[in-house]
């Protein structure tokens, strides 16, 4: 203890990374390295099984600290995020009810999504009676937030609030909530969007903590972008709006601080930390080449909500613990601000319980883990410091090209934006239905018991065409292709549900003979894979003869029986299953076993495995049950 120079570990040799790679080379006993331990993104990089301090060598931005240029450790030098919960306003008076009742539950920052541009002047003061203006902060957004605007500075004025206090975010965003979900051109004929965004920003230019602008970037990943995608992409709406503002005779203060970022927390844990590291750091060098009088004006000012396309409705609690750990990417990796989504929202209007579990998961991480405690918990990580270099790097090739094709509205236009975001998503899309990506409880491990309520319909697990984004049912013929958010586990969700309706209850049964531990392990594959789709499964422990659990199986009415044995087994075993069985059941074999044409040439012709497509697999069965 006296000695506090004295490095831990130092009678230890060092190990150097020759080493380690012989090392790992033959516990590997001759497997290819890069297959076996490399892990290629969908990034468009890959990442090592493991980094050293030499990796941090040519990473320029590693002197900064919090709060300096160019701010990927963090705009500030604390980690005090906001906790937002959002309400939608149906009755200025029960919103101002709810809201004032939240604000005594650990939320600090308020949205409101406004839905009636027929919203006035009494409107707005019965919406925020008895808030305070200078303790709490406003994200307004909806149909009417122009109008809301509007009427706000009004009520900031004629109440004559202090101007350094009041904070308040209105998310404006025509680029992504007029062109990118309604595919409606911009700046064609009379529109003059830009120039209004400029008048309103004007108009405010001496409350210092108004944002017109909101760039609402969580689109990109919703409708299944890639992190690098929703990064690049984001960044590429937020550079249009600097550089069109600035054309209407703003400065590159005025436009930069006008701007406000909300983005997606995936379940990529590691990845999601990364990404909003980088995001301050591009960002920052976005806005210093314009040569702003004010370091400040380089900030980025970034709002994080937990992501919808990982959301389920069939064992929906999951979405907790989903939203628990993109919670914890968020407040390491600093963002302004935070709302988690209660685990409901995919299905239902959020009820009371699932609001305050979702408000609660960050008042957790705050008051009983203390994670606002530690400011860039993961700066120095030799790991996260290589996928924000890489994350990075990627996102600004991309944004380059977007540059390149004139900008974010013309690459739009012309279809870039949208053929890069669905040629992920597709790929995405087949992962979850091959099992490469898992979707807890929908394409792996769901609850076998569990059927869908009424709350949860055809319209809620089928994919619908974007409106305006504010909650109401407005839509406009679109001239060019819009995005459209959706849920991943939708395609699954889609095929339980119609079981779930059928008024049918097919069953699978598990005919587990020869070696007990093949058995064992391809009966538990079988019933994951069936259950999937909503088909009762029956399992069972073992059987001592192939007659025994033919008549067991056929004793249960089982419309598909699964035989479940080992691959040696199945080459005298299946034929004869086969024929017993007959037509009274889909007789199907569990594994892709080595006898598998032999099989085949006998009439054998239904296999399931991990190489199976399970949505293909499971939509064909369904079909041959009618259903």
């Amino acid at each position: 203890m006296a000695n506090k120079e004295q490095k831990l570990f130092a009678e230890f040799p060092p190990v150097s990374t020759e080493a380690w790679e012989a090392a790992i080379n033959k516990d590997l006993k001759g497997a290819d390295y890069e297959k076996k331990l490399v892990w290629r993104t969908a990034e468009g990089f890959n990442v090592r099984p493991y980094y050293r301090a030499e990796d941090l060598k040519g990473i320029e931005y590693l002197g900064s600290q919090c709060g300096e240029f160019p701010y990927v450790r963090g705009t500030k030098k604390d980690n005090d995020w906001k906790i937002v919960q959002t309400l939608v306003v149906d009755s200025p008076k029960a919103a101002n009810a709810q809201a004032t009742v939240l604000l005594t539950k650990g939320v600090e920052s308020i949205g409101f999504v406004i839905k009636d541009k027929a919203i006035d002047r009494n409107a707005l003061d019965t919406l925020l009676a008895g808030i305070s203006l200078k303790n709490t902060e406003l994200i307004f957004s909806g149909c009417a937030v122009k109008e809301v605007a509007d009427l706000f500075i009004d009520k900031l004025d004629r109440e004559g609030i202090d101007p350094e206090t009041v904070k308040a975010n209105f998310v404006i965003d025509p680029i992504i909530r007029k062109l990118t979900l309604k595919g409606k051109e911009l700046c064609k004929g009379e529109c003059k969007c830009f120039e209004n965004l400029s008048s309103l920003v004007s108009r405010g230019a001496k409350y210092k903590k108004l944002r017109f602008v909101g760039v609402t970037g969580e689109v990109f990943q919703n409708s299944g972008s890639t992190i690098v995608q929703e990064l690049a992409f984001t960044l590429a709406v937020g550079h249009e709006y600097l550089v069109r503002l600035m054309d209407q005779g703003l400065s590159v203060d005025q436009a930069a601080s006008a701007l406000r970022f909300s983005m997606s927390i995936g379940s990529n844990y590691f990845m999601e930390i990364a990404k909003f590291r980088a995001a301050r750091m591009l960002w920052a060098n976005i806005v210093s080449a314009y040569n702003p009088s004010r370091g400040c004006a380089a900030k980025m000012k970034v709002h994080a909500v937990t992501s919808q396309w990982n959301m389920t409705v069939y064992d929906a609690y999951v979405n907790m613990l989903r939203g628990t750990t993109e919670a914890m990417s968020a407040a390491i990796a600093g963002v302004y601000s935070m709302e988690v989504l209660p685990f409901d929202t995919a299905y239902e209007k959020p009820t009371d319980f699932s609001a305050r579990i979702a408000r609660n998961v960050q008042l957790l991480l705050k008051e009983e883990s203390h994670f606002d405690r530690v400011t860039d918990a993961a700066g120095g990580s030799y790991y996260v410091e290589n996928l924000t270099k890489s994350i990075a790097e990627q996102a600004w090739n991309l944004f380059k090209q977007v540059e390149d094709k004139g900008g974010y509205i013309a690459a739009f236009e012309a279809g870039f934006i949208q053929d890069q975001v669905e040629a992920s998503a597709s790929k995405k899309n087949t992962n979850i239905a091959t099992r490469r990506e898992t979707l807890l409880g929908t394409n792996q491990f769901p609850n076998f018991n569990e059927t869908a309520g009424a709350e949860i319909t055809e319209e809620v697990v089928h994919e619908k065409k974007a409106a305006c984004g504010c909650g109401c049912s407005k839509e406009a013929a679109a001239a060019v292709r819009p995005l459209v958010p959706y849920r991943g586990a939708m395609a699954f969700e889609q095929m339980r549900l119609r079981v779930d309706r059928s008024g049918k209850e097919p069953k699978a049964f598990m005919l587990t003979v020869g070696s007990l531990a093949f058995a064992r392990a391809r009966a538990q594959f079988s019933c994951n894979f069936f259950a999937c789709a909503g088909i009762r499964v029956q399992d069972n422990t073992y059987f001592h003869s192939l007659e025994e659990g033919v008549r067991a199986a056929l004793d249960s009415g089982a419309e598909i029986v699964v035989i479940c044995a080992s691959d040696d087994d199945y080459a005298t075993l299946a034929p004869e299953a086969a024929r017993m069985i007959g037509d009274r059941a889909i007789f199907v074999v569990a594994g892709a076993p080595a006898c598998k044409e032999e099989l085949e040439a006998q009439g054998i012709r239904n296999f399931i495995s991990v190489r199976s497509n399970v949505l293909e697999t499971l939509q064909y069965y369904l079909k041959e049950l009618g259903i």
